[in-house]
């Protein structure tokens, strides 16, 4: 049975060619403690939308309260 190398790069030992067996390679320079997707800080509902349903919650029990007393006349 034969083997064909078929890694078109040079040996490890030879120049250019990676790290020689028994080394580490050396860290990648282009990672840092900074990088990584971006996490938003903000907690919380915004004010608007908040207002927003407030407002919806006020004008509904109003629909009620006044249905209400119109029945009781």
């Amino acid at each position: 049975m034969s083997f064909d190398n078929t890694d078109p790069g040079p040996d490890p030992g030879e120049p250019g060619g990676g790290v020689p067996p028994g080394e580490t390679p050396p860290a990648e320079s282009s990672t840092s403690s900074g990088t990584g997707p971006r996490q938003d800080t903000s907690r919380g509902w915004a004010k608007a939308p908040l207002a927003i349903i407030l407002l919806i919650g006020v004008v509904f029990a109003a629909f009620f309260l006044v249905y209400a007393i119109t029945l009781m006349r």
